[in-house]
């Protein structure tokens, strides 16, 4: 009796992991079903690492759906559960601390968001911030960074000076030189320019010179 005992318990795991859905819809997020409620509740934008953590502690000690369990084998009204907590996770014993949206303005109270809810809010919080003209806004509004990094070297938008100034300098350079001259000469060589005027200002010192008379017979 005893080892039918613990063979019955061992078909009825086997057969929920058989018939484990392969595909779980949670707020609004296609999850694996292989996935343990752990890790699947960190494939929804806006949890994380920790809140994850918190979030699955919670599960288990109110809804007693284990952090290990499959997604794909909980039941419908278990997955409502989960969907319960993931909503408002602060009502199930989850520090207001980790939630991500502190003293919000319209609910008058912190509140957690998650999937498409939390990328339109964010970007309402950015037109809004564009609106008031705020700091935080101009920057928004000209691409800058909002966050105190930095801008010199990385982070650029528009033209970059530095090349356009380095093509100025060559042009300058090159309008300097004379004609006939490339803009740059090897070390301890004269340019060519250079050794022409040396040769035609000394044709012209020897002609200068006046010759001696010829001797008279």
């Amino acid at each position: 009796m005893a080892e039918e005992q613990q063979a019955k318990p061992k078909g009825q795991e086997g057969k929920k992991a058989s018939e484990a859905i392969s595909i779980v819809r949670l707020s609004g997020r296609d999850i694996n079903g292989r996935l343990p409620v752990f890790r699947a509740l960190r494939q929804i934008k806006g949890i994380g690492q920790g809140m994850a953590n918190a979030m699955a502690q919670a599960i288990e000690k109110s809804q007693g759906i284990g952090r290990d369990r499959q997604i794909g084998t909980l039941s419908e009204e278990e997955t409502t559960k989960l969907e319960s907590v993931i909503k408002n996770p602060e009502k199930f014993g989850v520090p207001s601390f980790m939630l991500n949206r502190q003293k919000d303005a319209e609910a008058n109270a912190s509140i957690h968001m998650v999937g498409t809810d939390l990328v339109i809010k964010t970007r309402q919080d950015m037109d809004n911030s564009i609106k008031q003209q705020t700091w935080i806004g101009f920057r928004r509004q000209y691409g800058q960074k909002v966050r105190g990094q930095r801008t010199r070297a990385t982070g650029r938008t528009g033209e970059t000076v530095g090349v356009a100034k380095k093509k100025l300098e060559d042009a300058e350079k090159a309008s300097r030189a004379p004609k006939g001259t490339s803009g740059t000469a090897k070390p301890g060589t004269a340019p060519a320019g250079a050794a022409a005027g040396a040769t035609a200002s000394g044709a012209s010192a020897a002609e200068a010179v006046p010759k001696p008379a010829a001797k008279q017979e």
